[in-house]
């Protein structure tokens, strides 16, 4: 280790005279085990065992541990840019203690960790900068006023939401329920269903349109319109039921859902058989891979995939009918279709959860803890974490919130007007571009739970005239307080005042 550390020392000198424009910069040791993490060679110009950070001010330290001692996993400069106030690093078990983590901000800070595994994440630690008391009164000063300034900000945005009123029941029949009150699921009995679909059989299936878990979607033609028809095999009639028991639900038809259309089956395997309306631009993912928008385009794509899930969400009674709130539990740009006037409705409802009580049981919690089937990168900290709230029915739908926000974050990411004289973004999934593409489990709850890191947002936005909403939107909506995220209406209601 002496020796490794007299290497490090002899290179960030040699760097120290051949690069005295970039003085500025911080300085990170640099050393990737880990080949999935290679995207860290970006972070800055790499020198030996040194790296010039280009875009931070903060060295990263991983390390995993492996029979009760630390292996390098990255030592790098951090390619997300942040506020990183430790001038040591101070490392803290995650994952079960199979991994340590750290972040500061002086050069070559993250070599300099020791942990034992006897020892409680306050251990010792050896810095080569020893930070002066002043600056550390200063830096705990400067933290404590912004946390004051953003606790009183959230606490009066809370306040004016559950100040708005409920919309009158017969408007709520034909709008969407765009106040901000907190989402209350009734405790009557809710368990009345309209009468089924119709039966559909004269479909002409044609080219195959998606793939997806349990069923394969194709364009298909009934009565001379075109039509998409989603096809269950019959080994997964629960997805098809639970899917069919969402459209069917009274007083579900809304703008923002697909247009349910009926059911049928296949006469030749028993392949069971959903028929909606025609979506012509297909799923969201694959219109922003294709397509950059404008900025109305942009806000119409989000305004209408917002209303839909405030509709969803929503708990309405009229006419002798009831449509209990519904958690999607799956929403991910793939399940969003784009219609051709450029407005997003919510499909695939098969693993949703109706959130309704009869007789004193709640559907709901039959399968509140099913996670096998939701799309990874989606999914929220307390879901990877399996630390969901079972007594309460709220979490369901604070879920669906949390990827809401990744959701809007990819549409504003292929948004021209946010990108003024330079090149808009190709599309990435959410944290495609922080884990590459290998996005596990095991490194998307190091990121995201652990962490506490969310898709990078870009800087220039912070000079643009709407992208201080947009941050505060998105941070609303993938807070890791579940309690402080916002609620679908809310979210329409500021897309609306934008």
């Amino acid at each position: 280790m002496k020796q490794w550390l007299s290497v490090v020392a002899l290179e960030s000198l040699f760097m120290h005279i051949c690069h005295q424009s970039f003085l500025q910069k911080r300085r990170c040791v640099f050393n990737v085990t880990n080949s999935n993490n290679s995207g860290y060679y970006s972070a800055g110009n790499v020198s030996g065992s040194v790296q010039l950070c280009e875009n931070t001010d903060c060295c990263l330290a991983i390390y995993k541990i492996k029979n009760g001692t630390q292996q390098v996993d990255t030592l790098a400069c951090d390619r997300v840019i942040m506020s990183c106030p430790e001038a040591t690093c101070k490392p803290q078990p995650r994952i079960k203690n199979s991994f340590i983590i750290c972040t500061c901000g002086t050069d070559l800070c993250n070599i300099n960790i020791s942990w034992s595994p006897e020892q409680p994440a306050e251990t010792h630690f050896y810095t080569t900068v020893e930070i002066t008391k002043t600056v550390l009164v200063l830096v705990v000063l400067v933290v404590i006023l912004f946390s004051t300034v953003f606790i009183v900000i959230a606490s009066k945005w809370r306040r004016l939401c559950k100040k708005k009123t409920k919309m009158d029941i017969q408007v709520a029949e034909e709008h969407l329920l765009s106040s901000c009150q907190d989402y209350k699921v009734q405790q009557l009995c809710s368990c009345q269903r309209k009468a089924s679909g119709n039966q559909i059989t004269d479909i002409e299936l044609q080219g195959v349109l998606g793939q997806g878990q349990f069923a394969t979607v194709y364009q298909g033609k009934h009565r001379r319109s075109m039509v998409a028809v989603k096809v269950y095999p019959a080994k997964w009639k629960h997805q098809f039921i639970k899917e069919k028991e969402v459209y069917e639900l009274p007083l579900m038809k809304h703008e923002g859902t697909a247009q349910f259309l009926g059911t049928g089956r296949k006469p030749d395997d028993g392949s069971l058989l959903i028929v909606l309306q025609y979506a012509e631009h297909g799923s969201l993912h694959c219109f922003l891979c294709k397509h950059t928008s404008s900025w109305m385009l942009s806000m119409k794509l989000c305004q209408s995939l917002s209303e839909g899930l405030s509709y969803l969400h929503s708990d309405l009674h009229g006419n002798d009918m009831h449509k209990p709130p519904v958690a999607h539990r799956d929403l991910s740009s793939s399940n969003v279709l784009v219609r051709a006037d450029g407005t997003c409705v919510l499909c695939d409802f098969g693993s949703s959860t109706i959130l309704r009580s009869c007789l004193g049981h709640r559907s709901w919690q039959d399968h509140s803890t099913n996670m096998e089937y939701c799309t990874l990168n989606y999914m929220s900290p307390e879901i990877l974490e399996g630390s969901v709230n079972l007594s309460s029915s709220s979490f369901l739908l604070q879920g669906d919130i949390y990827a809401l926000g990744l959701i809007l974050w990819e549409i504003w990411m292929r948004c021209s007007d946010l990108f003024p004289g330079a090149a808009v973004p190709q599309h990435f999934l959410p944290y495609q571009l922080e884990l590459e593409a290998n996005v596990t489990m095991e490194r998307l709850i190091l990121y995201v739970s652990e962490m506490d890191r969310r898709p990078s947002i870009p800087e220039n936005w912070d000079m643009l005239p709407q992208g201080l909403v947009l941050k505060e939107l998105l941070i609303g909506c993938w807070d890791r307080d579940t309690d402080a995220r916002l609620t679908a209406p809310c979210v329409v209601d500021r897309l609306i005042s934008m």
